[in-house]
């Protein structure tokens, strides 16, 4: 009878208890009192340090600038909001997303300076469980980028037939835009901008177990169990490294070679398996998500050498 309570303990502990707390730490984000997702702050170390108060001025900028506010529904019935900044009318438009446990203000606030300057509106979108966006289970890219494609044809039908999109993101975000980019997608969708995205939602949450030192092929199960079973969805289902490879749209990558925490080589991998037209640039010392901030002035003129004046406002 003993031996036979320490064997359903032992069950209950395998295969309910350890997945529970896997999702929690991994995937769940509770559902707001007041509507709005509370983030991750940024680093508050030496990495940052130097960027805050430019950052936070971006943040400050972006608040009191006009917008206008979208709200679309997901395939899986979610609340989506973005916030559209117009650079001028029929300018080309990036289609924006943002990290993990982040929200559309926090990382793309220098995003919408970078686009003014090169001549183009945007689009900051809330991903799910993010900001005002609704949902409480974060997919790595899995289920976010079927948003993405579902936002790509809201902004095709709210501006007309002739607008250009471009799809950035940056780190989890910039994986979601490479897995939205192998889908059929409107030839209004001229490019794709990726941001220190990782290769694969496996790849980055192992290397992170490795960054803890906890054997990988102690937890990573566990995890893997828990987005089956309480967030009911696959993790190895797709991946950026294997949708690059049946991209057709011309990809930018953009990463800091500091980066501590998706890194520097994903990039690069993804680079190597992507089959169109590309192109990678990275930059010394940034960190994570850092590689504007550190040199806008490269990065700037990365994006327009690439994409060419057809992706500015004439």
């Amino acid at each position: 009878m003993i031996p036979l309570l320490i064997l359903i303990f032992l069950g209950i502990l395998i295969f309910v208890i350890i997945p529970l707390i896997c999702f929690h730490i991994t995937f769940y984000v509770p559902k707001p009192k007041d509507g709005i997702h509370p983030e991750v702050p940024l680093p508050n170390n030496e990495v940052y340090a130097p960027y805050k108060a430019m950052m936070d001025g971006w943040t400050q900028d972006v608040l009191k600038m006009p917008h206008e506010h979208f709200t679309i529904t997901s395939f899986d019935g979610l609340e989506l909001h973005g916030n559209f900044y117009e650079y001028a009318p029929g300018a080309p438009i990036e289609l924006m997303f943002h990290g993990y446990r982040g929200s559309a203000l926090r990382d793309l606030s220098g995003g919408v300076a970078r686009c003014f300057a090169l001549k183009r509106s945007c689009v900051i979108v809330d991903q799910r469980c993010a900001g005002r966006s609704q949902g409480t289970v974060i997919t790595f890219g899995i289920k976010e980028h079927q948003d993405c494609l579902k936002w790509v044809d809201f902004v095709v039908n709210h501006f007309g037939p002739d607008v250009k999109i471009i799809l950035t993101g940056i780190s989890m975000g910039a994986s979601t835009v490479l897995m939205a980019a192998s889908h059929p997608l409107p030839p209004n969708v001229i490019g794709v901008l990726a941001d220190c995205g990782y290769t694969s939602a496996e790849a980055i949450i192992k290397a992170v177990i490795r960054k803890m030192h906890i054997p990988v092929s102690l937890l990573y199960p566990f995890i893997k169990l828990a987005a089956k079973l309480y967030g009911h969805f696959d993790l190895e289902c797709e991946s950026p490294l294997e949708s690059v490879k049946k991209c057709t749209l011309p990809v930018i990558f953009f990463h800091g070679e500091a980066d501590d925490f998706v890194p520097c080589y994903m990039s690069q991998e993804n680079f190597d398996a992507c089959t169109s037209r590309k192109a990678i640039y990275t930059v010394p010392g940034a960190g994570h998500g850092l590689s504007f901030p550190a040199d806008q002035d490269g990065y700037i003129h990365q994006l327009a050498e690439f994409f060419g004046p057809e992706a500015s406002a004439q």
